[in-house]
């Protein structure tokens, strides 16, 4: 019989190892992240051992060789991040910061005294990371960026701030990216490793956000802020470091949405045979029916695309604009999907006693972030015309 919930069976071009991933991943969210996320989101917080316990499952960095992360494959870590983001993108969001953008930078493009330092503790989740490029002027124009590091002797000092930055008042550090307006090697957009701790840091609690409220985000700023010289990642300059670290993050979105997708329409058909109208479900109203029939549609073939998309990463054949052809098309799909299902669930849909409207409101940041819808967009025009349409 069909599987309502994996109508294409599309779990089954998952070998034995993601398998295993998604039956552990799957069994520690419903038991200790799902009844506990509502009122999490309703807080604007998240649990302070919530890193310990992911780095005990070996989720942090898991895509990542060596130095205690688990080397597993990119549609491993992909179902990984499908299953935390069925019960809430913030989590999701949590492990990408850590593994595929915080670590991810170190890890590939930093020294490695670097790694040594950093990425065992990271894994095990007894140092958090936060990653800062965005800022409150310089969003999909992170050239335009106006943080700036200079040389002091051999001192690196840093001024400017960053804005909407997860992790950013739980971390113990941060990846900097600066402006360094200096002719010769040292030029240009440089990536640095800050400790929090460091005189000169603060990060500020961003409140009274309606989306992504089970996920801590700040606002980063650097006054005078003093680091060694060993503190620069040596390897890269310009914006290929940066952007390198957003399409590994993209990559778990893009596979996080068909998550939230598949706990919206799951929630919704549940719902639908429960609920009683005019003396019969609902589920038997040809309307109902339409709405189910093309939410399994949207969800099973962003899931599709997850796999494929993964299976090229795997090969090492995957390009940037297939990237954002995933983030484009799933978080939409996504979105579409849990629009639905709140209408399926009437009035019940709006409260925190259903998942819904929660994933309804953190897919409108996840639509935004790591990319904006139009951008994604473009990128994938450009690679079909060969004509970019942005600067």
């Amino acid at each position: 019989m069909t599987d309502p919930l994996d109508f294409l069976a599309v779990d089954g071009l998952l070998d034995d190892e993601e398998r295993a991933i998604r039956d552990t991943v799957r069994a520690f969210a419903d038991a200790e992240l799902a009844p506990y996320v509502s009122g999490w989101y309703e807080d604007g917080t998240l649990p302070h051992d919530l890193g310990p316990r992911l780095g005990k499952l070996g989720l942090l960095g898991m895509h990542l060789e060596g130095y205690g992360c688990a080397g597993t494959s990119a549609v491993a870590y992909g179902v990984a991040c499908r299953e935390l983001e069925a019960v809430d993108s913030g989590l999701r969001s949590f492990v990408s910061v850590q593994g595929s953008l915080a670590m991810f930078a170190i890890h590939h493009w930093g020294t490695d005294a670097q790694r040594e330092e950093w990425l065992p503790r990271m894994a095990a989740g007894e140092v958090i990371g936060c990653f800062g490029l965005t800022e409150p002027d310089a969003g999909s124009d992170p050239a335009s960026m106006r943080t700036r590091a200079r040389r002091d002797g051999g001192d690196w000092v840093l001024n400017g701030s960053k804005m909407w930055i997860t992790n950013g008042t739980l971390a113990q550090v941060a990846i900097v990216w600066a402006r360094v307006d200096e002719d010769g090697p040292d030029g240009g957009i440089r990536g640095f490793v800050v400790p929090t701790d460091t005189p000169g840091f603060t990060a500020t609690e961003i409140h009274r956000k309606l989306s992504l409220r089970a996920s801590v985000t700040a606002e980063l700023s650097f006054e005078d802020l003093r680091l060694p010289a060993d503190a620069v990642f040596p390897g890269v300059r310009g914006l290929k470091g940066p952007l390198s670290c957003l399409n590994e993050a993209r990559f778990g979105i893009l596979w996080g949405a068909v998550g939230a997708a598949r706990a919206c329409y799951a929630e919704a058909l549940a719902y639908s045979l429960e609920r009683t109208q005019f003396g019969e479900p609902i589920a038997a109203f040809q309307l109902t029916q339409r709405k189910l029939a093309e939410m399994v549609v949207a969800v099973n073939n962003a899931a599709l695309a997850a796999v494929q998309i993964g299976r090229l990463k795997d090969a090492g054949t995957l390009s940037p604009a297939q990237v954002s052809y995933g983030k484009l098309a799933n978080v939409r799909a996504a979105l579409d999907v849990a629009r639905s299902a709140r209408t399926v669930l009437g009035g019940a849909g709006i409260t925190l006693d259903h998942s819904v409207m929660r994933h309804m409101n953190n897919l409108e940041t996840v639509l935004t972030y790591e990319g904006t819808e139009e951008m994604h967009t473009l990128s994938v025009g450009a690679e079909l015309t060969g004509i970019r349409a942005f600067r």
